[in-house]
């Protein structure tokens, strides 16, 4: 771009909006948006959106980046190419949960915004069913265009100014797909004053633009009053979120709605019918004449639409009711909670508080004081802290039965538990709701407000709800929680606490249990020391996750490590533990790679069990895959006999031992996996455990594992 100058947040926003919306227009789409990754890699945030509906803007605010991509966003950042979705179908097939939210998304392409290694964010770009084809020049342009965004992101990044996206998402109009025509105002005054239907245009936002006075007069308001204004807003009759929900629908879809209303001052019945394009919707009103609605309109129903008082807060209700249905960690929860609770409440703060042992334990919060986090964090139940609920002070038919406590201002609060005063005083309305998991009390949820509020009837049954939500969630996760670490602790007691020390031999190994489930699993590794200068290296997978695996892990290591002291060769290793393995009849296979290690005179014997071929690094960093005649799995044939391969182990020489979880990568065949795993393994340099972590890392970039993990490292010197 030139200077330093040029390369300042202002100037680098600029043209980041104008290759978007020319982007966006040139492909013929009618919305689009650019994301942003935060430094940790893990989360796209929304910094710009072009002719979106504000309803989508909210929603997509925040998108997490896991290795099972649940957004065509997270997909491309993750497979690093296009995604291209092309219909409403292969969007609800490809993304069930995020399609419950997006019923009106159609056709939908996201690119990746990487320069060199490094990934920036991500583009995506909206279609309407009139251009659902993404063609060879317009995906070209797409590319080439997330291609320059980020290039540019990284040019401002290397001076200093990195972009980051501000505390709300800019809203911006797309580029008009026609020029405007010359226009003819008398001509269009006298057109529009001899209909009988009243005439509006709204923008992306909702606002009204232009109204004629047949509109005005239908719709009970004068022109100044509409003009300016959201339809919803200026027109309370319509405030309804359902009336939100049909403008946002029209836009999403670029398809005509419809519906019958009432007009509640005259008891007229009108219809209202939106017309949207790329930069706005056309609002037709009328009295009803035969059917509503015409072939290729989205028909949306009149009937009211429950749940509070804004269409985005419906939305973000949806999506935490969904996705603490699907939660299984505290963290998830907590997540969820802070992302869609306070924006679904139109809250300030929250804070989930459980009872653990006798003490306080704050395990989310957002919006309060860290000295009131601070104060209340690990302190005892008994106690006069300002926890309604909690402390000593509570009542018996207080929150621990159950029952929630709404306080519409600070003196409500004080009254009924005046230990409450150095309760942060910025908030004015508290609702403390209680977390009961089978008839038992775990906690409080409080949510505060910054302005004193009279709680309705509607609000506190919300609020009851919302508290019933979390309560079964938060309970299913610290369950969950509970007994992965203790999966997670068993399988730690099974596998080596260190390796040993060998004349001629460095060693490291790495074990990583599967992100999803909380059943121990199979995977091993050990290294043996058979003399002082030999050694064995043993590492084997388990069918399944479950105790019995677990337990079957612990004796296949035994009885390798038994025979192996006593001088068995490597395949007679296996044939003897294949023989035991048989007469234990565990209903479990089991495959198993044996390496007999003699660095002194750099050999090395090798038989496999139908295990994950060996990575073998040269000194000069050519990594070849090596090919070990394979026996059968443990536990098929008790007569079963393996193979052994004899290799040279010069000084310098790295061999890699590990389990099929390194290279499972979803959408990537194993082979294309390994081979690509072994190109990472010739450019890695350093220490020998920053070359494991760079294996692991490489595998599983998000962190994200679909199974267990075992990796052994070998280097001879």
């Amino acid at each position: 771009m030139g200077s330093g100058e040029d390369l300042q947040p202002a100037a680098v926003r600029d043209l980041l909006d104008q290759v978007v919306a020319r982007t966006v227009a040139g492909m013929g789409a009618y919305a689009g948006a650019l994301f942003l990754l935060e430094p940790g890699g893990e989360v796209l945030v929304l910094d710009a959106s072009f002719g979106m509906p504000t309803g989508f803007v909210s929603l997509l605010r925040r998108i997490r980046v896991a290795a099972v991509p649940e957004a065509p966003l997270a997909e491309a950042i993750l497979q690093r190419h296009v995604v291209w979705v092309g219909s409403g179908e292969e969007f609800a097939r490809r993304y069930p949960h995020l399609a419950l939210t997006y019923p009106f998304v159609d056709a939908v392409a996201a690119a990746p915004l990487v320069a060199g290694s490094r990934v920036w964010g991500a583009m995506l770009v909206l279609f309407s069913q009139k251009s659902p084809v993404l063609d060879a020049h317009a995906r070209g342009r797409f590319t080439t265009a997330a291609r320059c965004i980020a290039v540019l992101l990284q040019d401002a990044a290397e001076a200093g100014h990195r972009l980051q996206p501000g505390l709300t998402a800019r809203l911006l109009p797309p580029t008009p797909a026609h020029p405007s025509a010359p226009a003819h105002p008398q001509a269009a005054a006298d057109f529009i004053a001899a209909v009988p239907e009243g005439a509006c245009r709204l923008d992306v936002r909702g606002r009204i633009t232009f109204a004629d006075h047949t509109a005005a007069d239908l719709l009970g308001e004068s022109i100044p009053h509409l003009v300016g204004a959201r339809v919803w807003e200026a027109v309370p009759w319509l405030a309804h979120p359902a009336s939100q929900l049909r403008y946002r629908a029209a836009l999403a879809s670029q398809l005509p709605t419809s519906s019958t209303v009432k007009q509640p001052r005259t008891g007229r019945e009108l219809v209202l019918q939106l017309y949207p394009d790329s930069t706005g919707v056309s609002l037709r009103i009328s009295a009803p004449v035969g059917a509503t609605h015409s072939p290729g309109e989205l028909a949306l129903g009149t009937g009211a639409v429950p749940g509070p008082a804004s269409l985005d807060a419906y939305y973000h209700m949806m999506q935490l009711s969904g996705g603490l249905a699907a939660a299984v960690s505290v963290d998830e929860v907590v997540e969820l909670v802070a992302g869609h609770l306070l924006v679904a409440l139109e809250a300030h703060a929250f804070a989930l508080l459980v009872a653990e042992a006798g003490r306080v334990r704050v395990v989310g919060h957002h919006g309060f004081s860290p000295e009131l986090v601070d104060l209340v964090d690990h302190a005892p139940l008994a106690s006069d802290l300002p926890l309604p609920g909690l402390t000593s002070g509570a009542p018996p038919w207080g929150l621990t039965q159950g029952v929630p406590s709404f306080f519409a201002d600070r003196d409500e609060l004080r009254a009924a538990y005046p230990e409450s005063a150095s309760i942060d005083d910025r908030l004015g309305a508290w609702a403390w709701l209680p977390l009961m998991a089978s008839q038992q009390f775990v906690g409080v949820c409080v949510v505060g407000y910054r302005q004193a509020r009279s709680f309705t009837l509607q609000e506190r049954t919300t609020l009851t709800a919302i508290s019933a939500l979390i309560s079964q969630a938060l309970d299913r996760a610290r369950q969950y929680d509970a007994k992965h670490e203790l999966a997670e602790s068993l399988q730690a007691s099974l596998l080596p606490r260190t390796l040993p020390t060998m004349h001629g031999l460095e060693a490291a190994a790495r074990y990583l249990p599967a992100s999803h489930g909380m059943e121990v699993g199979g995977d091993f590794y050990d290294l043996i020391r058979l003399s002082d200068t030999e050694a064995a290296a043993v590492i084997g997978d388990v069918q399944g996750h479950s105790a019995s695996a677990a337990s079957l892990m612990g004796e296949v290591r035994t009885a390798v490590h038994a025979y192996a002291v006593v001088g068995a060769t490597s395949g007679e290793v296996l044939a003897r533990t294949n023989h035991l393995f048989n007469d234990l009849d565990p209903g479990l296979l089991t495959s198993c790679l044996y390496v007999h290690i003699d660095p002194v005179h750099h050999r090395a014997q090798l038989a496999t069990a139908g295990h994950c071929p060996p990575l073998l690094r040269h000194s000069d960093l050519h990594t070849d895959i090596l090919e070990v005649p394979p026996g059968p799995l443990l536990g098929v044939d008790p007569k079963a006999e393996y193979p052994t391969t004899d290799i040279p182990l010069p000084p310098g020489t790295l061999l890699v031992l590990y389990t099929d979880g390194l290279i499972e990568t979803p959408g990537t065949d194993h082979e294309t996996a390994l081979t690509d795993l072994a190109t990472v393994l010739s450019k890695a340099t350093g220490p020998l455990n920053d070359i494991a972590d760079t294996l692991l890392a490489h595998a599983q970039p998000s962190g994200d594992r679909a199974d267990d993990t075992a990796l052994l490292l070998l280097k001879v010197f």
